[in-house]
């Protein structure tokens, strides 16, 4: 079993926020409601946890034209701008309807990861978290799976053109991490890492543990594909079998993370079966790995997440918690004002009585060895042997 490490001094941190966020709508139908960031900001602040002089609010402004073609073509972002359907560019689908002012919204959200992320770079503050980011389906000249522009990707290719040499990504989001994979696949200054659904059972049908870099840059792109069912005993052993290893190895100056929490039992959209508990001890090693390895560089994204009352809001409130390094208690009760108002907009729905789902973190260490009639064992297996020999590990 494995006991983690938390820091409980509250840090100086940067928060992007504005109610403009909420402006990125598909629609009253589509599963990617806005209201998830509304509840997420309102119960943090109901938990005092953006209160106090080291939390700092930013709002973002809007990313120009020059900014969003370091990762997207002219093409697309002029598609984007006339918010028509043209499906060449993913626009107008089921998926990514169009709406109007979808530039704006789309844009801002990536300003404000792009800001965030050269905010940690010169350490003004440490930390940074934009909850409304984590676009991560989006490729250059297309949008995809929810989203129009990749936010993190151009917070990474911002840092990049800052002058860091190595970057480190990890993504948690039930779905393939495909659009940040892509535009860095062949470019040895960034490891992504994608813990997601077995491929061959969820969109978007990539993220398979042989896809590990182009040429140039072999061993910097890491996909584990755990099969549907995989709870938090299970999740858990396999991110401390493949991040801590590959991270400690790959000494990033800054690290990027993606924290979908679609991978919550309860979500409606994908079929693993954690609880926001395992979530939370995943954000809490990515915050440890980020003071162990990146002086405590560390940008953070939401991303998924269609449990908009019972699940995002807790799980983002514990990021933002543990980001300003005052965690929230996961046996805190959920505050009444806050749960009112989910009442009010809801119809009566009252939400969640606490912060946790009384998940257990506890996992057993892959040096106690692997079973192979596990599939769950065999899918970290099969990782491992694909890139740790790359890295110079013992897979």
């Amino acid at each position: 079993m494995h006991g983690l490490r938390v820091w409980y001094v509250p840090e100086p941190v940067l928060v992007i926020w504005d109610d403009s966020l909420t402006q990125y709508n598909f629609g009253p139908s589509h599963p990617l409601n806005p209201v998830r960031l509304d509840l997420t900001i309102r119960l943090a602040k109901a938990l005092g946890i953006l209160d106090g002089d080291h939390v700092q609010l930013a709002t973002p402004q809007l990313a120009d034209d020059q900014l969003l073609t370091t990762v997207h073509t002219p093409q697309l972002v002029a598609a984007a701008k006339r918010a028509r359907p043209d499906y060449r560019h993913g626009l107008g689908t089921g998926d990514n309807p169009v709406f109007d002012g979808m530039h704006e919204a789309s844009a801002t959200i990536a300003s404000g990861s792009v800001q965030a992320a050269l905010a940690v770079w010169q350490r003004n503050p440490a930390h940074a978290v934009n909850i409304a980011g984590g676009l991560h389906h989006a490729m250059p000249d297309m949008a995809s799976g929810f989203c129009v522009y990749n936010d993190v990707a151009l917070a990474i290719r911002a840092l990049l053109d800052a002058g860091v040499e190595r970057i480190g990504y990890v993504d948690v989001d039930v779905h393939h991490g495909d659009g940040v994979q892509a535009v860095f696949y062949d470019d040895p200054r960034v490891l992504t890492i994608s813990l997601h659904q077995d491929p061959r059972t969820l969109f978007p049908g990539t993220g398979f543990p042989d896809e590990v870099g182009g040429p140039a840059a072999k061993g910097t792109a890491v996909n584990v594909a755990v099969p549907p069912g995989t709870a938090d005993e299970g999740w858990l052993r396999a991110f401390h079998a493949v991040v801590p290893p590959l991270l400690r190895a790959w000494r990033p100056q800054v690290l990027v993370t993606q924290h979908g929490c679609d991978s919550h039992v309860e979500d409606p959209l994908a079929s693993l079966a954690l609880t926001v508990d395992g979530q939370r001890a995943a954000y809490a090693a990515l915050h440890e790995l980020a003071h162990e390895l990146c002086d405590g560089r560390w940008v953070a994204t939401g991303g998924g997440g269609y449990a908009i009352v019972d699940v995002v809001p807790r799980a983002w409130t514990h990021l933002l918690g543990l980001a300003a390094g005052t965690p929230v208690d996961p046996q805190s009760a959920v505050p009444e004002s806050w749960r009112q108002h989910v009442a009010a907009r809801f119809g009566g729905r009252h939400g969640p009585t606490r912060m946790t789902d009384g998940g257990s973190t506890a996992y057993v260490d892959w040096t106690h060895g692997a079973d192979p009639a596990d599939w769950l064992d065999r899918a970290v297996a099969a990782t491992r042997a694909a890139v740790f020999p790359l890295h110079g590990l013992d897979p």
